[in-house]
């Protein structure tokens, strides 16, 4: 049964792993934790404060050792961060540990969603934000796909409807 099991959710920002990683763990009764908002408490700082001051690798490094410690729980439903796959600890680590659900979206979809948001540190470089969610997805979707154990677009359908259709297919597994 799906609720002892843990289920990690992977894809892009603005994929929507937060918001659906809320829905499972209600449907199911389980802890949902977030991996970016979880650095921010144990830090104090927010994710673009910590990327300003440690730049992107030592956010990495806090990312892979909160992540880490989560995935080690049990039945627990984590949203990762985008970046998260680049380490290969992580990756390792998420497919060892649990369901890996790779929350796909489409680049229009990503840019609706972020256009506002001025807490994500890698829209706030110089390239455009389409030049960025390209670059990104060249080098982190086969990273994606690679651990994914299951993969669902979330582009046409409520955050509601994604889970639901997250629940059943973990249940068939």
């Amino acid at each position: 049964m799906a609720e002892k099991r843990n289920i990690f959710l992977i894809g892009p920002m603005g994929a929507g792993k937060s918001t659906i990683g809320r829905q499972i763990a209600q449907q199911l009764g389980m802890e949902f934790f977030d991996s970016d908002q979880e650095i921010e408490k144990r830090t104090g700082a927010d994710i673009a404060w910590i990327f300003d001051l440690e730049g992107e690798d030592g956010f990495r490094a806090r990312e892979e050792k909160v992540i880490n410690e989560l995935t080690e729980k049990q039945g627990v439903v984590l949203a990762t961060g985008g970046g998260s796959v680049l380490s290969k600890e992580t990756r390792n680590r998420l497919s060892a540990r649990g369901i890996v659900v790779y929350l796909e979206t489409t680049i229009e979809k990503q840019m609706a969603r972020t256009q506002k948001d001025k807490r994500r540190p890698l829209l706030q470089g110089g390239n455009t934000p389409r030049e960025l969610y390209e670059e990104l997805a060249q080098e982190r979707d086969p990273l994606y796909e690679e651990i994914a154990d299951i993969t669902i677009k979330t582009d046409e359908q409520s955050a509601k409807g994604v889970a639901g259709y997250i629940i059943d297919k973990i249940e068939q597994i």
